[in-house]
């Protein structure tokens, strides 16, 4: 195996992983007329079913059959499933109804929060720059708060949210593939019950939709599995803590959206939040330049 080449594709499907984050909500404002909950379970019903394909085509079904004898590992993916669930859905909802920014601001606050969730459950230890990134960003979303009298609840939901699934797929270690088949598969029979419920009487039924709406519907299983499988395949290749410094292009991609393309205000209130969570992330990047040299 050529370890440069490796190296290369690893940082390209971070790259490519990220990337395909930010732009996610192109797709999802495709779908505006729907509503959130509805989108949601077409996203978990789709996901399930390409992620099948998938492990069809390229194999996988060695490590499901293990996975499904580990009682302990699938009562931690019954709890991931609600979260990331519940993550998706909040993101989807924001999405289209014009908080992008306070999406953009979550993905961004992410980083800072693993880092805290890594020093008091998994035992790591704060560096100095660490512990000044994280009051910095801790001190951006106080003066919203006090001076503007407003919590950035969503951002803070989908960084929580994220951050504390994230932790938990660390410590049940099972590959990102398998992961989410599981996950989509306790998720399953809710989803599937409510669209066939639902079948006759929806206002957006797959009955009753044109092909083109069907199909956007979908594709929610290649929005949801393919930058997933890409950032799985370059953390096996790239370390850790380069795969973070990719992090930012999500947030960043999406950020430029709200603001150039759907015209979201970018008042003051969210200027002094945005300015401290990102001077935070320049500390904390620098720190991690520092620990690499």
């Amino acid at each position: 195996m050529n370890t440069d080449n490796e190296y290369r594709k690893g940082i390209l499907l971070a790259i490519g992983a990220y990337t395909m984050w930010g732009f996610a909500p192109l797709y999802f404002k495709l779908l505006e007329q729907i509503s959130a909950t509805d989108i949601l379970l077409h996203r978990v019903i789709w996901s399930f079913v390409f992620t099948a394909l998938l492990m069809v085509f390229i194999g996988g079904f060695g490590k499901l059959r293990q996975l499904l004898k580990a009682r302990k590992q699938l009562l931690v993916l019954l709890v991931t499933s609600i979260l990331i669930a519940g993550n998706w859905l909040l993101f989807i909802w924001a999405v289209n109804n014009d908080h992008m920014l306070d999406a953009s601001l979550g993905y961004y606050i992410n980083p800072l929060l693993n880092v805290l969730l890594g020093m008091v459950f998994l035992g790591e230890r704060l560096r100095p720059l660490q512990w000044f990134a994280v009051f910095l960003a801790t001190i951006g979303v106080a003066v919203q708060v006090i001076s503007f009298g407003s919590i950035p609840v969503v951002s803070l939901a989908l960084a929580g949210s994220f951050g504390i699934y994230g932790l938990l797929r660390k410590k049940v270690k099972v590959d990102a593939k398998t992961g989410l088949l599981v996950e989509t598969a306790i998720l399953m029979p809710v989803a599937l019950g409510y669209l066939l419920l639902t079948l006759g009487s929806a206002e957006h039924s797959m009955l009753s939709n044109d092909w083109q709406l069907n199909l956007l519907l979908m594709a929610a299983g290649i929005v949801t599995t393919a930058p997933l499988l890409c950032f799985a395949g370059a953390a096996v290749r790239i370390p850790l803590s380069m795969l973070g410094f990719f992090q930012y292009i999500g947030p960043s991609i999406m950020f430029i959206l709200a603001v150039s393309l759907y015209g979201e205000p970018f008042g003051m209130e969210k200027s002094i939040t945005f300015g401290f969570i990102w001077t935070a992330l320049a500390v904390f990047t620098l720190d991690m330049l520092r620990r690499r040299s």
